[in-house]
């Protein structure tokens, strides 16, 4: 008899561990049966790496990829360079997270139905790039590496963001071993940093107008160099006396040197990370690399880590979402590149925590707009309102500065933010504006 109840016992124990497991497979299955079955490598979804139903388009409706069983690319080989690095390559070296991201709803996926578009041609995601922008920027990078990136700083949408250098996924050049293709792979809007140069003083000045807002009155006195016992910050130029409006303008080094003193390291940094420029950022499945700012010891480097030298680094999205909150009064609409997908996704603008006080951020625009007004010159910007600050990020050694440039449009039509990073392109002012004033007008153009 004892012999039976145990087993009886022996049976429920049994039994209520398998109607327990059934239970958690139920509500595991209700609750996470759309992420089972995009997982990586489902073969109703994936071919190899890459998913094999739907279709991937531009802004407006230009087709960049059909993923139904086999990849096929646009049409054109200049749009299909420009946006290899958002939508992959066929061997997975070059990834697509967006896409992947809203697998299922490329594919067509609900309870009720299950993958109700498997074995057909699936669903459409799509991008906020435009092919044309993207094929523009590519175009005047020429044979320089790099990134250009715009987005609408009022709603978040990438309107673009190439990458250099690309190539031909219909066309694959020999690539490993060849300098030319040098980090090919890499998205460089999203998986680099660079250092910025004087773009930085961007920060710099809002983190002194927000921190000592009576700095506005003061006068900086520039001789070309400004002494740290036996080091010395060099500047291009000799300045003499100078507001700091026009010690920004001149992108003074001697002045930037003298506020970092007044500032602090400590507190300098505390703006950086504010800013949001030493954190990840991520959007559509896509963590971006996050920068960094080194707090020096000794005062010669505090000075040219307030200039953008020393060991700052930026990452292009993170310091193109910082451009837009200064464009924005303060806080920036957060990047997006996936427009729509399938028929159950559809984007939605959501926004940065304010980053600095409005009157700063009206200060800096002003501070930015003055710089092209009086010194990279309206005239290159085809009756855009832009604000602007260029960098020349040094090395030491004989490796070529890189160009830096970045600002936006104060332009209710054409909010748009912007970042050029142009490796060894030497000077911002002669290598990126050009860049920018192309793309920009592309921009301008698509949102007519």
């Amino acid at each position: 008899m004892n012999k039976v109840a145990k087993r009886a016992w022996a049976v429920c124990i049994l039994a209520g561990i398998l109607i327990g497991g059934m239970g958690f497979f139920v509500v595991e299955f209700t609750t996470r049966a759309d992420q089972w079955v995009v997982t990586a490598g489902s073969p109703h979804v994936y071919n190899g790496e890459n998913i094999n139903t739907g279709a991937v388009t531009d802004r407006s409706g230009i087709l960049l990829l059909n993923m139904h069983n086999t990849r096929t690319y646009s049409g054109a080989e200049s749009i299909r360079k420009a946006t290899i690095h958002w939508v992959g390559d066929r061997e997975g070296y070059i990834s697509a997270p967006a896409i992947s991201k809203y697998a299922r709803h490329i594919a067509g996926f609900d309870m009720a139905n299950g993958l109700y578009a498997y074995g057909g041609s699936g669903g459409v995601a799509e991008l906020t790039i435009s092919a044309r922008v993207q094929t523009v920027a590519l175009e005047a990078l020429g044979d320089y590496k790099g990134t250009v990136a715009v987005y609408n700083y009022k709603t978040g949408e990438i309107l673009c963001a190439v990458t250099n250098p690309t190539y031909d996924p219909d066309n694959v050049p020999e690539i490993e071993g060849n300098p030319a293709y040098e980090g090919a792979y890499l998205n460089r809007f999203t998986q680099c940093t660079y250092a910025p140069g004087s773009i930085f003083k961007i920060v710099t000045l809002a983190a002194v107008l927000e921190e000592m807002p009576a700095l506005q009155e003061k006068t900086f006195t520039c001789t070309g160099t400004r002494a740290y016992g036996p080091d010395t910050i060099t500047c291009e130029g000799i300045h003499g006396t100078q507001s700091l409006k026009q010690a920004f303008c001149n992108s003074c080094n001697c002045a930037f040197a003298e506020l970092s003193e007044l500032l602090g390291g400590q507190t300098l940094k505390k703006y950086v990370e504010a800013f949001g420029l030493t954190e990840h950022i991520s959007f559509d499945g896509i963590r971006c690399e996050k920068g960094s700012f080194q707090l020096a010891e000794d005062a010669v480097n505090v000075a040219w880590s307030a200039i953008g030298q020393y060991n700052d680094l930026v990452n292009p999205c993170s310091f193109l979402t910082f451009v837009g909150a200064v464009a924005n009064g303060g806080k920036a609409a957060k990047p997006y590149i996936v427009a729509r997908a399938g028929d159950s996704y559809e984007a939605e603008t959501s926004y940065t925590a304010p980053m600095m006080d409005q009157e700063v951020a009206a200060l800096v625009q002003e501070y930015m707009r003055n710089n092209v007004a009086t010194k990279y010159g309206d005239s290159n910007f085809d009756g855009l309102n832009v604000c602007a600050k260029t960098g020349t990020a040094e090395f030491d050694g004989d490796q070529a500065s890189n160009a830096m440039f970045a600002g936006f449009v104060a332009d209710e039509t054409y909010p748009l933010a912007f970042i050029v990073c142009v490796e060894g392109g030497g000077y911002g002012m002669y290598t990126c504006v050009p860049i920018a004033s192309k793309v920009l007008a592309a921009c301008k153009e698509v949102l007519q």
